[in-house]
């Protein structure tokens, strides 16, 4: 009896004091700062005409509750948290029976947050399950339930929360999915959209119909349960399939999200800005985002690929500074939100060969030396055995020059200079420009072969582009809190890490790719668009079984390309001529108002007149070769030949 008596006073004791440390938190809660709903996970993103492109919670107008349909409404309380009218910010039956559904199964498999933590969560806090995270939770859900009534917390989650697809709030997503206000939602269109947060990616019904409808379903039987819809509208619901629209209407494009994720990552990678804010997302973010290249990009791209499956990543660069004008990282973010600019990596082909070719004029090897271009087997030890072939198996058959070989992407030329050079000259010239991507020292490495990620490899093409001057890409010119005070401000660093001599010649060789002059037993590589030149660019193409690259600049801007499939599975011979004319209309399209002309020649470089293929001074099409002073009389007498074969 002792026993009894003592455990419910000491129930009674512990009710009490629960009572009491409850009641001391909601005032400590009511007494502290109210919060922000309205601004907190706005993240303002402008481009660089600073004008605002962008919001985090991806609505433009912040949609009074009113109008928001009942349907939508009835579906996300009944699903998220049927009680949420009736707690204080935690369902403590509901946290009660998840905790025993948990210890009996060993695992969790239930959770209890209520709508007001996960707003808060979604708001404020990151998503690590750790203790510290947890009270944070709890105290600032306490203090969202003192400040704000239950109409005003659900209406602030259904703007702010992640439907997919780049889209955060009801009415975007009303727009998105179904063109329509989130007022007018049909009951079905307001399931389906209740049930996409559990999993924005698998339960979007532009790329997952099949699995969106499931969750709805799910959806459904809640509210069936609930008794927000009878047995009879729940029996009809979804035989018919539902029609989905899929499109944003905005004035931004389809790919420029691909964008927003690179800001987003390089924003998380700045020092200086308190975690609270990066955290919230209450930032205004000023990026070097030219908006009408963005546009021209994505409409080139569009225009120009037409197979199913195929694959783009772009990225355009002002090489003055490395800002990033425009990126694309796919052909539709609706569909796929990986970022191939970002985060893939893939072999870069041919496009290699320029670091080669500085490496080799830097060693003594000038623009006029020559290789015998022919099918060769290069001996190794082991009695290893290396046999590149050109492309369609095109050979000379003779020596041909260094600019010839590059204007026509000669492989067994490229191999040859590799391993003259020794394999690691080739690796440390890509490093000394800022590539920082594994690179494999071997004979293949000429033809790249090794796998590198776009904006790592664009880094190299910045330092060509810039005459020498290494400096990174980047996104983000500063960044300020609401209030306007700038919290990060970008500070341009520069560093001469190329001989601005050798970099004026290897442009100029690269400027051969569409020179009609060099037309002989083959044709430079990106002679079919010469036609659509304005102006003077280098420019070089890069093809593998799986991946097609062009890549092309002068000192006023650096376009990149990449198109194949994510499978790396073969890709059609078309793949060059959607690279190369995505690449020449855009560039055009960028540069046409601006006043942008080709680089100084060197005072210590000199140009003469030679055969394209021989290097000797007797020609009916002569080209320009580019040579430091005092190099340019001994062009006819360099012949270098050290392979085995």
């Amino acid at each position: 009896m002792k026993k009894v008596r003592f455990c419910l006073k000491a129930t009674a004791f512990l009710f009490v004091t629960f009572i009491i440390c409850l009641v001391g938190l909601y005032t400590y809660a009511y007494f502290s700062p109210k919060l922000e709903l309205k601004n907190i996970g706005q993240t303002y993103m402008y481009d660089s005409e600073e004008k605002l492109v962008y919001q985090g919670s991806g609505s433009r107008e912040w949609v009074n509750i009113d109008n928001i349909s009942p349907n939508l409404l009835n579906a996300v309380i009944s699903v998220e948290d049927k009680n949420f009218y009736k707690h204080q910010g935690f369902d403590y039956l509901r946290i009660a029976k998840a905790m025993l559904n948990n210890i009996k199964n060993k695992t969790i498999v239930e959770g209890a947050s209520t709508i007001s933590q996960q707003y808060i969560k979604n708001m404020y806090l990151s998503f690590d399950k750790t203790w510290k995270r947890k009270i944070e939770e709890a105290f600032l859900t306490l203090e969202l339930e003192v400040h704000y009534d239950k109409n005003e917390i659900l209406e602030g989650y259904l703007n702010t929360i992640n439907y997919g697809a780049g889209n955060y709030g009801i009415m975007n997503a009303s727009h998105y999915y179904f063109n329509k206000d989130a007022k007018d939602l049909s009951l079905e269109e307001a399931i389906i959209l209740a049930g996409i947060p559990k999993n924005p990616t698998n339960y979007n019904p532009v790329t997952h119909y099949d699995e969106a409808i499931k969750r709805a379903r799910v959806v459904a039987l809640t509210m069936l349960n609930n008794k927000v819809i009878t047995e009879d509208v729940y029996n009809n619901l979804f035989k018919d399939k539902i029609e989905i629209y899929g499109k944003s209407n905005n004035d931004n494009s389809q790919m420029i999200m691909y964008y927003q994720d690179a800001v987003l990552e390089e924003l998380n990678t700045l020092k200086g800005i308190p975690s609270s804010l990066l955290d919230s997302g209450s930032l205004k973010i000023y990026t070097t985002l030219d908006l009408e290249a963005q546009k021209t990009l994505e409409k080139e791209i569009l225009n120009t690929i037409n197979e199913d499956d195929m694959q783009v990543a772009s990225v355009l660069i002002d090489p003055k500074s490395g800002g990033v004008k425009a990126l694309t990282g796919g052909m539709d973010y609706s569909k796929s939100q990986y970022n191939r600019a970002l985060k893939s990596k893939r072999q870069v082909g041919s496009t290699m060969k320029p670091f080669l070719y500085y490496a080799a004029l830097e060693n003594g090897m000038r623009s006029s030396t020559t290789f015998n271009s022919e099918p060769t087997n290069f001996m190794f030890a082991n009695n290893k055995v290396y046999s590149p072939k050109n492309y369609n198996d095109v050979y000379a058959n003779k020596n041909i020059t260094m600019a010839a070989a590059l204007a026509y992407s000669d492989n067994i030329y490229a191999v040859k200079t590799h391993l003259f050079l020794g394999e690691d000259a080739l690796v440390n010239t890509a490093r000394k420009t800022g590539i920082k991507g594994d690179l494999i020292a071997n004979p293949s490495l000429a033809l790249g072969t090794s796998e590198l990620n776009m904006l790592d490899f664009a880094n190299g093409y910045i330092t060509l582009a810039s005459g020498g001057e290494k400096k990174d890409n980047y996104f983000i010119e500063r960044v300020e809190d609401l209030d306007g005070n700038i919290l990060y401000q970008h500070k341009s660093e520069k560093k001469l890490v190329l001989n601005s001599n050798y970099v004026y010649i290897l442009n100029e060789m690269l400027s051969n790719t569409s020179n009609s002059n060099f037309i002989s037993y083959t044709s430079p590589t990106a002679l079919s668009i010469a036609n659509k030149m304005s102006r003077k660019y280098a420019l070089k193409t890069g093809t593998t079984n799986t991946d097609y690259w062009t890549v092309g600049y002068n000192k006023d801007a650096l376009l990149m390309i990449w198109t194949g499939m994510d499978d790396s599975s073969n890709i059609s011979d078309k793949a060059s001529s959607y690279g190369k004319n995505i690449w020449i209309n855009t560039i055009e399209e960028y540069l046409k108002d601006k006043n942008s002309d080709w680089y100084e020649t060197p005072s210590n470089v000199v140009g003469v007149l030679l055969d394209p293929i021989s290097g000797k001074e007797i020609s009916k099409k002569p080209a320009l070769f580019y040579f430091e002073k005092g190099t340019e009389n001994s062009y006819d007498s360099v012949s270098v030949n050290k392979e085995e074969e």
